[in-house]
């Protein structure tokens, strides 16, 4: 119950501390509504969309979630501060797991606050290291970003977190339980409930004697009379 009781305050924390952050002229963390976020307007409706068709199905098959988030600037603060902000409310990861990894992207960022950042969880922090994930960023997004080539640099970023994520060797996703129907419910319940009811209907009829089924009968020629 106090582990609950931590996470639901630390649930409610979250909007208030994203709203303090604003308060104190920092940039605000957006909601996680989508796996690729562009606040920039850098990326076309179909380069979003062959992304988040991208990280959609690795996660599908592999379990790890990956994110993007692309905005102009975390001025005042360091990209670095910015994305533990992000990685709070965000949550990217399976639970136990921590394999989750939010690329982020400050396109108008001065040098000192720095423009690109991998935020890692523990969980994949055996591959995707430091060194693995500078390299990343400087040797397989960089160049792209350079000549303005934006989704080619995250299409290449993307692929080279997966092929690293892989290498951990994680548990794949867990098969989903297929929801109960209504038959599969009731049915061991209604079943014998059947057979008693059938029983006892055969049972009531048996006892009905000759003097019975002869009163039927006047009833049913007494009904007719009346129609005439």
């Amino acid at each position: 119950m106090a582990r609950v009781l931590l996470w639901l305050a630390g649930l409610l924390a979250i909007p208030a501390m994203t709203a303090q952050a604003a308060n104190d002229g920092f940039v605000p963390v957006p909601a996680l509504t989508q796996r690729v976020t562009d606040l920039t307007g850098t990326l076309s409706s179909s380069q979003r969309t062959a992304l988040e068709n991208v990280l959609a199905e690795y996660e599908q098959q592999r379990g790890s979630q990956i994110f993007v988030l692309m905005l102009p600037t975390t001025e005042p603060e360091t990209i670095d501060a910015y994305s533990i902000r992000v990685a709070d409310a965000w949550r990217a990861g399976r639970k136990g797991i921590d394999d989750g990894v939010i690329v982020l992207i400050a396109k108008d960022n001065p040098p000192g606050l720095r423009k690109m950042r991998l935020e890692v969880g523990r969980g994949v922090q055996g591959s995707l290291t430091d060194a693995m994930s500078k390299r990343i960023l400087q040797d397989v997004m960089a160049p792209h970003f350079r000549q303005n080539d934006f989704y080619g640099g995250l299409a290449a970023g993307v692929s080279a977190i997966q092929a690293t994520i892989d290498k951990e060797g994680l548990a794949g996703p867990q098969p989903r339980k297929p929801q109960p129907s209504f038959w599969s419910d009731w049915l061991p319940v209604l079943f014998p409930l059947a057979i008693i009811l059938f029983f006892f209907l055969t049972a009531a009829t048996r006892r009905r004697g000759p003097a019975d089924r002869h009163l039927a009968s006047r009833r049913d020629v007494l009904a007719g009379g009346w129609v005439d």
